[in-house]
Parts: structure tokens; sequence; C-alpha cells
């Protein structure tokens, strides 16, 4: 059995290969200026977005739907999975607590503090439909379990994840403005208790300011700042 490589996608996509050799996608944003696709072949076996922002799936949702082409399981809320339905994507509909087992993978959800709206194109204006946000705890072959927190602010029950799971690797957006910075994102990694924090959803935009040298300032944790395509093995 291999080990869990985790690589990134670019902006706050991330891509697992479990040590199986199940690929798992999370928020892959293909449009993004950031994006990095890993090299073909490449499959794909689960599909676990966070929310339905245009920068997590894109519009309408097209990277989902683009990977659920290739046969994976969507996993994902119960109103993104109606919607998915609406595009003929058969998708896992489920909600936070609840846990889901897809190529030898338990995936839980877990609470997010953020929004979750798809935006919708249509023939009209552009519209958004709020489907929800959460987290995963991802738990793996081997018994390595990741928090990926989506994005989110800062929670205090970030501690019951510690008390529940102990994850020791934990993926966490840095970039500030429309998730939390580096500081309180080192606070978030206080609470969890995670020995290895890879950071996302950062140098994106110019509004995404927080850097992985300013996580590192506020922590002991590993942070493992990967460039868009590179990839980690724990």
């Amino acid at each position: 059995m291999s080990k869990l490589r985790i690589t990134r996608l670019g902006h706050g996509g991330i891509l697992y290969r479990s040590p199986g050799d199940k690929w798992l996608w999370v928020d892959r944003w293909s449009r993004a200026p950031t994006y990095v696709a890993p090299a073909e072949p490449w499959q794909v076996d689960v599909i676990a977005p966070t929310h339905g922002h245009f920068d997590h799936v894109g519009n309408d949702a097209i990277d989902v739907v683009e990977l659920a082409e290739r046969d994976g399981t969507v996993v994902c809320s119960h109103e993104m999975s109606i919607y998915l339905a609406s595009l003929g994507v058969e998708a896992v509909g489920m909600n936070k607590g609840g846990r889901f087992e897809a190529a030898g993978i338990g995936l839980t959800m877990l609470h997010a503090d953020h929004t979750g709206g798809v935006t919708i194109t249509g023939d009209g204006p552009e519209a958004t439909r709020e489907m929800g946000c959460w987290g995963w705890l991802l738990e793996f072959e081997d018994g390595t379990r990741v928090y990926h927190t989506g994005d989110t602010d800062l929670f205090g029950d970030m501690a019951l994840v510690k008390d529940r799971w102990a994850p020791s690797i934990t993926v966490l957006p840095i970039g500030g403005h429309y998730t939390m910075g580096p500081a309180d994102a080192a606070r978030a990694v206080a609470l969890i208790g995670a020995k290895v924090i890879i950071p996302v959803h950062y140098a994106t935009f110019p509004a995404l300011v927080g850097t992985p040298a300013e996580l590192q300032a506020g922590t002991n944790a590993q942070v493992v700042a990967l460039e868009p395509g590179e990839t980690w093995e724990a």
C-alpha cells in the first residue's frame, strides 16, 4: 500500500491520492488562473466539493459535472445533490454529522462558517442559489485522518474535531477577506491539534493577502506550502 499523496490543484483545490490509489477531488476549479492539472492519465473515484462558489466548482458547478462524467462518486450537501440531479448528475446528498464511505474512503461532513451559493448562468442574468457549506473529515485506508475545513472562519467547535477524530493533517484557508487569515488559521490549528498544515485559498486574487509564512509564525505545526501542481506525501 502506498502513502497518501496530496496535490494542490491551485486556489482551494486539492487532489488526494489514497494509499489504495483512489483519487479524491475536492474543490477543483479548473478555470482558476493558478490551476495545474495532474499529468495524464488521471482518474476520478470520488468528487467531494465543500460548497458551491464558482471558485471551488465553477459556474453552474461545471467542474463537478465534468469530473462526474468520468464516473466518480459525487458526495455533497442534500441541496447540491438536488441541483446536480437537474444537470443529469447523480450525487450522494448528505448533511453535517453524517458519514458516507466511497471507494474505501470515509467522508464525514462537518460544520464550516461560510456561505455556499452556486452561480447559475442559465439564459438570463446570473443568479446565486444557496446550497450550504461544509468541511470534510477524511479517513483513508491506512487510518490517516485529514480535516479538510473548506472555506471557513475560525470557530470554537473545531476543538471537537480534535476530541472526536484527532486528525494528523489539516487543509485550511489562509487568504483572508473571504475566509480566515493566517492569524486565525493558526488559532484553528491549535484547536484542531494537527501536526501538518496545508494552506490553500491564498494568492489567487489581490484580496487574498495571507501567506504561509505568516501562518508558520503563529504555529509550531509543520506548514507545507504547496505550489499549484506540487504534491506532498504523508
